[in-house]
């Protein structure tokens, strides 16, 4: 019966609390809610300002390499050499009298397993 009374007691106080500042909280709240929870928060802003930055440096990337592919198209136009420049630095091909040496920088690993050893 005491409990009843103490919980009771505990009841009145926060209703009273919740009556008193009924406009702090239901500010509080709002502001919880617009700044976290909802779909236009400003959590989810953020991610859209991160995700629009790392786009613009994509189209900055996809820019820069345009140029290059184009300024590489109007030598291909107007310079023969260029083929065979192209032709020995990404396909490997050489002339008749030309000998090709690729170096590596490939690192071998360092644990490998050789039958002979064993």
């Amino acid at each position: 019966m005491h409990t009843n009374y103490i919980t009771m007691g505990r009841l009145k106080l926060i209703m009273a609390l919740v009556s008193h500042y009924k406009y702090a909280i239901t500010i509080v709240v709002g502001i919880l809610l617009v700044g976290f929870v909802d779909e236009n928060s400003f959590m989810h802003r953020v991610q859209l300002e991160m995700q629009i930055s790392d786009l613009t440096d994509e189209i900055q990337r996809y820019n820069k390499q345009n140029e290059e592919d184009l300024k590489q198209l109007k030598d291909l136009r107007h310079d023969s050499k260029a083929y065979e420049q192209i032709a020995r630095e990404r396909y490997f091909m050489k002339a008749d009298d030309e000998d090709i040496y690729v170096l590596s920088d490939d690192e071998k690993p360092a644990n490998i397993n050789n039958e002979t050893n064993e």
